[in-house]
C-alpha cells in the first residue's frame, strides 16, 4: 500500500512569534521555520508502517513556495521516498489545500493518506475531514494508535472524554496526535541521502482548482502582556480584590 504523507512548514514553535508592523499578519522575514510538528508525528506512523510491512512506498507532498522544498527534504531525511512538491507563493485555506490533496491522491492512487491533526500557525484543524469528505473516505482523526489489519484500521482516537477506539474502512484519511509517537532524530548522512532522493514539482496553476480564498483577515494583534503577580496577605484580602479589582465574583 502505498502512503500520502501531507506536511506543512511553519514558523518554528521555539521562537517568538513577531506581528507585522501594518497588522496584515506574522512576520516571517528571516523567521527560522520548519516542519509542523504534527506533521512529523504523521510522517514517523508512515515509517513505522512501512517497517512493519504494512506500506510499501511513503510519499511526502506539500503546498507553498520555493522554500517549501528544505521542509520536503527534511521529509526525504526521515525516510520518506519521493516527495511530491505542489508550486505556489499564495497562501491557501484548508479546503483548498483539501483539493489539492485530492488530486495528488487520486495521481499517486494511495490508499491511506495521514496529516498532521493541525498546523501550529492556523491551528485549523480542517484540511483532514474536509479531504476525507472530497474523496468519500474513511477518517479517523487525533489518532494516537493505528492498528491496520486487512480492510480495517482500529484507530485510538484523543477526544475530551479521554481516549475512543473506532475501526475504519480502508482506504482512509487519518491525521496524528502528539502522543501517536517520537519522532526520529535525522541523523547528517539521512540528509546526503534526501538530496538524491525525488521530488516532483507540480505548479498550483496547472491543476486547474478553484483554490481561491473566502476569509480575509481584517487584523492580527499580540497579546496582552501578562501583569506581575501579587502576594496578598489574607483570604479576605484575595476576596476583596477578586471583587472589586479582578472582578470575577
Amino acid at each position: 500500500m502505498k502512503v500520502l504523507v501531507c506536511v506543512k512548514r511553519v514558523l518554528d514553535p521555539q521562537v517568538k512569534a513577531r506581528v507585522k508592523a501594518d497588522g496584515s499578519g506574522v512576520d516571517l522575514a528571516n523567521a527560522k521555520m520548519t516542519m509542523n510538528p504534527f506533521c512529523e508525528n504523521a510522517l514517523e506512523e508512515a515509517l513505522r508502517m512501512r517497517e512493519a510491512g504494512t506500506v510499501s512506498e511513503i510519499v511526502v507532498v506539500s503546498v507553498g513556495g520555493g522554500k517549501t522544498e528544505e521542509t520536503l527534504r527534511h521529509g526525504l531525511a526521515m525516510g520518506a521516498d519521493r516527495a511530491i512538491h505542489v508550486v505556489t507563493e499564495d497562501s491557501l485555506e484548508p479546503l483548498a489545500i483539501a483539493k489539492v490533496l485530492k488530486q495528488v491522491t487520486e495521481q499517486e492512487d494511495a490508499g491511506l493518506v495521514i496529516c498532521g491533526k493541525q498546523a501550529i500557525d492556523g491551528d485549523s484543524n480542517q484540511t483532514t475531514q474536509m479531504l476525507s469528505a472530497l474523496l468519500g473516505w474513511s477518517q479517523a482523526t487525533f489518532a494516537s494508535e493505528v492498528k491496520i489489519e486487512g480492510g480495517e484500521a482500529t484507530v485510538t482516537r484523543e477526544v475530551d472524554a479521554g481516549l475512543e477506539t473506532i475501526q475504519v474502512k480502508m482506504p482512509a484519511v487519518m491525521s496524528a496526535d502528539l502522543r501517536l509517537n517520537e519522532p526520529r532524530y535525522v541523523k547528517l548522512p539521512d540528509v546526503m541521502k534526501a538530496k538524491r532522493k525525488p521530488m516532483d514539482k507540480i505548479e498550483l496553476d496547472s491543476m486547474g482548482l478553484d483554490t481561491a480564498n473566502r476569509l480575509t483577515t481584517l487584523k492580527v494583534d499580540e497579546p496582552e502582556g501578562r501583569a506581575a503577580g501579587i502576594i496578598v496577605n489574607s483570604v479576605s484580602e484575595l476576596v476583596e480584590k477578586l471583587r472589586n479589582e479582578a472582578k470575577v465574583i
